[in-house]
């Protein structure tokens, strides 16, 4: 299909510029009146290169939590200012500064063009748009709010940017320190210890066992370097590709919460992350089982999913939320409580948010401390590696001082 570059104005008056893939020149100028922008100039101009496009692919960054942050507060801002959401759609892929996500949005907007719902359209993009995405964006356009969707999900993800940024940041500093203490410790036993071995064995001296352990590490290192690389690396890969199978999806997200001082970092911003995301989608209109069945993909976390699915299962058969919270082991008493109250009063929506609203301050607090909680930790690890280094090469050197400085 030919390839046209445009040039027009907007409703405003201003130039816009673009690139359009269409059967024909006429074909062009109907999309751009039908996005609000009146057509100037249009010339068919060839099409990328194979290579340059390839290349340009491969450079593109994908679309991620901020570009949907963003689209979701643009797209609220323009669809309350009385803009149609084709023109909308239009407008917002033609400034966007990420390429991947402007083509996608493109592709929304010819969707629309042909008669499907912005919800049938997003869905199409599911590593974009998520199952709860797409489920408060069918409900706003069904109940005519879509822009209070829009803003209830920028807030979502505003929410869950400042979560997932507070626990890279906390887990930044340990992870740096312990990838310190690998590196230095195969560049001690590659290069160092092999340098003082031939000091001890040009004086033929007897060792202690710490210097025997140290040089037998040594050794086993410099002789197997490559086998250990390569077993290594097929290790990590073959782990990769486990985890995404559903079983080691499952039981890695299990590990994963039973981790010492992170795992419970990491179930209770899962128990906010579900706490929120349950009350957005009950406020929103969504229906009750299909609101546990988008929250449950919310979590991002397997071994979560299946405990909030089975809640499904009893409310079906008439339990009351609480119950089948309860049956699921997975909650804790405040969230049993907070739902307790919720289904008493008629609202379960403010009680989750206000369990969200805890949960996000106790994992902030938690993370202030993790550092300090770790701290101690790395800090008695580097202290026996000092300690064995410090014994395995200095005894033997001192021994051979004396050797050499003889009998006084």
């Amino acid at each position: 299909m030919p390839h046209f570059v445009y040039k027009g104005r907007d409703r405003q008056g201003r130039p816009v510029t673009g690139r359009l893939e269409a059967a024909s020149a006429d074909a062009v100028a109907g999309e751009l009146q039908n996005s609000g922008i009146v057509p100037v100039e249009i010339r068919e101009t060839g099409a990328p290169s194979t290579a340059t496009g390839l290349w340009a692919r491969l450079r593109e960054r994908p679309p991620g939590l901020v570009d949907r942050i963003q689209f979701a507060r643009q797209l609220h801002t323009l669809l309350k200012a009385g803009v149609p959401i084709i023109r909308a759609l239009q407008g917002l892929a033609d400034n966007l500064d990420n390429p991947a996500f402007a083509r996608i949005l493109r592709e929304v907007v010819r969707e629309l063009e042909s008669g499907h719902d912005l919800a049938m359209a997003l869905s199409h993009h599911p590593r974009i748009f998520d199952d709860l995405f797409v489920s408060l964006v069918r409900v706003g356009e069904q109940t005519g709010r879509l822009d209070d969707a829009l803003l209830r999900l920028s807030f979502y993800l505003e929410r869950e940017k400042d979560t997932r940024d507070r626990i890279k940041s906390a887990l930044r500093y340990p992870l740096f320190v312990i990838s310190a203490i690998v590196v230095a410790m195969i560049i001690i036993n590659l290069f160092v210890i092999p340098t003082f071995a031939a000091v001890f064995e040009k004086f033929h001296a007897e060792l202690p066992w710490q210097t025997r352990l140290l040089l037998a590490v040594s050794n086993f290192m410099i002789a197997w370097k490559w086998w250990l690389l390569g077993g290594t690396a097929l290790a990590m890969a073959g782990l990769r590709q486990y985890v995404k199978t559903p079983q080691g999806r499952l039981l890695w997200d299990r590990f994963k919460l039973r981790l010492p001082l992170v795992g419970r970092i990491l179930h209770e911003t899962l128990l906010a992350r579900f706490a929120s995301a349950f009350a957005m989608t009950l406020r929103s209109g969504v229906p009750l089982l299909q609101g546990i069945t988008v929250v449950s993909r919310a979590v991002d976390n397997t071994w979560v999913e299946r405990h909030i699915l089975d809640m499904r299962g009893g409310i079906e058969l008439g339990e009351s939320l609480t119950r089948t919270a309860a049956a699921t082991g997975m909650f804790t008493p405040l969230v049993l409580q907070m739902i307790a109250v919720g289904e008493e009063t008629g609202a379960v929506d403010e009680m989750l948010e206000n369990v969200a609203e805890f949960y996000d301050r106790e994992v902030d607090y938690q993370l202030k401390n993790l550092s300090s909680a770790i701290e101690p930790i790395l800090i008695i690890v580097i202290g026996v590696m000092v300690l064995i280094l410090a014994l395995g090469v200095f005894l033997p050197m001192w021994d051979l001082a004396q050797v050499v400085k003889g009998p006084q």
